[in-house]
């Protein structure tokens, strides 16, 4: 049985990846409809990823980023927390309003915050509906919470909350493309040993 992250195999991570890219998908339809015009995402990268390393990933531990995170509750309980440096939450903010987002130094307004947290929702729900739809679990998100500080402050934070589960989480970087507006952030999947024993089981791969 797999205990924790460290312990998947690639068809384990393959089944995973398969989950993020339909999850993809199906956010860059609902983006697209939630401003009228294209978005297109991409995950090029999913992989096991060591909490330690998570705040290197966004260019080190003293970078300002924007983090939203909801705790799951359900049959296989844990967390999903989707963060973006803090340039890249402002032009994230700048598509989804489709007009000039403050500069990067400037505070999120409160429209600013409302899209982030809406795009937020978008793209952990629509995981969470694939994988869903892959396990036949549930997954009931807590309201999102959304945080901006520096990476390893939001990070220690939230680590502390999920202080249940292992020490590595499922990391999916994903890519907003609109028009000339290219946009990265990364998603961490972060069940509780007990639930990852589950997703496995249920998706026909826990070896």
């Amino acid at each position: 049985m797999a205990r924790d992250f460290r312990s998947l195999s690639h068809l384990q991570v393959d089944a995973l990846k398969e989950i993020g890219n339909i999850g993809a998908g199906n956010a860059a339809t609902a983006l697209s409809k939630l401003i009228d015009d294209r978005v297109e995402m991409s995950v090029p990268q999913v992989r096991i990823l060591p909490f330690a390393e998570v705040a290197e990933i966004l260019g080190g531990a003293e970078t300002f980023v924007a983090g939203i995170y909801l705790k799951i509750s359900g049959s296989a309980p844990g967390g999903i927390l989707f963060l973006l440096p803090f340039s890249d939450a402002k032009q994230l903010v700048k598509i989804l309003l489709k007009s000039k987002a403050g500069g990067p130094g400037q505070p999120l307004t409160e429209l600013e915050r409302s899209a982030l947290m809406e795009a937020g929702n978008i793209l952990t729900g629509s995981f969470l509906n694939a994988l869903a739809m892959f396990t036949s679990l549930t997954y009931l998100p807590s309201v999102p919470a959304l945080g901006t500080d520096m990476a390893g402050a939001l990070l220690g934070t939230v680590f502390h909350e999920l202080g249940k589960t292992g020490d590595h989480a499922l990391f999916i970087q994903t890519e907003f493309r609109y028009q000339a507006d290219h946009v990265v952030g990364y998603l961490f999947f972060l069940p509780e040993a007990d639930s990852l024993d589950l997703i496995l089981s249920t998706l026909g791969v826990n070896t």
